[in-house]
């Protein structure tokens, strides 16, 4: 497994900058990656403070657990865990939490990983390849309305249910094992794209959401972090497509509302409740200049919300 494939962190200060981090802070990475956001962190972090990282990737894990330094650890697991775990280590609190959310370069750039159509590959797809279904066992399992039904939702494929067909009436012959094979399918199928736009990146997209579970835990491990979060903390969500950063928009909208009151009841401003969280600033997209230099950061938004003071 290789380690040298290059990642480059996106919106590296913008995010770390929103945590206004303190030297004696707990802070929490949920997707370390290959640790740029962590790195920047601790930077910022004195002796007392304490950084705790996730990811379900064996190759992230090795990086991370090479990294010598006594304020630091990470945790292979997902982040829809953070509460078991920063509790069974003894913290109630955290002083700011950072979501990098999607897949990371070296997860795309790596052949053997079967995340892109850019390279013939088996079709794992896995984030964390020592469990769960690879995509190819999916897919040569699950029945047709299953298939049509990720693809539509998870890639917002109009052409779903062509595509779903196709992979059931193709299988039958022999297992769609390879990145190769599923992405010429797919381009059998798919009669348009837009301009510059490979036939297959929605159903890769969403074959790939769907295998992680990526939305669902998402939607775990938002009102964990709010729940986790002191007083004044931070949260910092990084998504890349527009389910992901519907499900950060509409929590935070929601967890910055005053709490629904009775219609009709006579009640002064000064006596509703505060809401568990504030908006911080408006949604911060990256500069021309990042996404020149990396053209993956085009579709990145950073959304970030602050713990209210008196809880909730």
């Amino acid at each position: 497994m290789s380690s040298g494939l290059r990642h480059e962190t996106v919106l590296l200060e913008e995010a770390v900058a929103a945590l206004n981090v303190r030297p004696d802070g707990v802070y929490v990475d949920a997707t370390f990656g290959r640790g740029g956001h962590s790195r920047s962190i601790l930077a910022q972090l004195g002796a007392g403070g304490r950084l705790i990282a996730f990811d379900k990737d064996p190759a992230a894990m090795a990086v991370g657990q090479g990294w010598q330094d006594p304020r630091f650890e990470i945790v292979h697991g997902s982040f829809a865990q953070m509460t078991e775990v920063l509790r069974a280590r003894g913290m109630d609190q955290v002083s700011g939490v950072l979501m990098d959310l999607g897949v990371s370069s070296p997860q795309l750039d790596e052949a053997g990983r079967g995340f892109s159509f850019r390279f013939d590959a088996p079709l794992d797809m896995r984030m964390d390849t020592t469990r769960g279904l690879s995509a190819a066992a999916w897919l040569a399992e699950a029945d047709e309305g299953e298939i049509r039904e990720v693809i539509k939702d998870y890639g917002e494929e109009r052409y779903a249910k062509s595509i779903a067909g196709a992979i059931v009436a193709q299988r039958a012959g022999a297992p769609i094992a390879t990145t190769k094979r599923l992405a010429d399918l797919v381009a059998g199928v798919v009669p348009t794209r837009e301009p510059g736009q490979n036939p297959a990146t929605r159903t890769f997209q969403a074959i790939r959401i769907y295998i992680n579970r990526e939305l669902e835990e998402l939607s775990l491990a938002l009102p964990q972090a709010e729940q986790l979060l002191a007083p004044g903390g931070r949260l910092a969500v990084i998504s890349f497509h527009s389910l992901e950063d519907r499900i950060v928009k509409r929590f935070m909208r929601e967890a910055s509302s005053p709490p629904p009151l009775p219609r009709r009841l006579p009640v002064r401003a000064a006596d509703i409740p505060e809401p568990k969280m504030r908006l911080v600033g408006r949604a911060i997209r990256p500069h021309a200049s990042e996404i020149a230099a990396n053209p993956r950061a085009r579709s990145a938004t950073l959304r970030v919300a602050e713990r209210c003071g008196g809880g909730g």
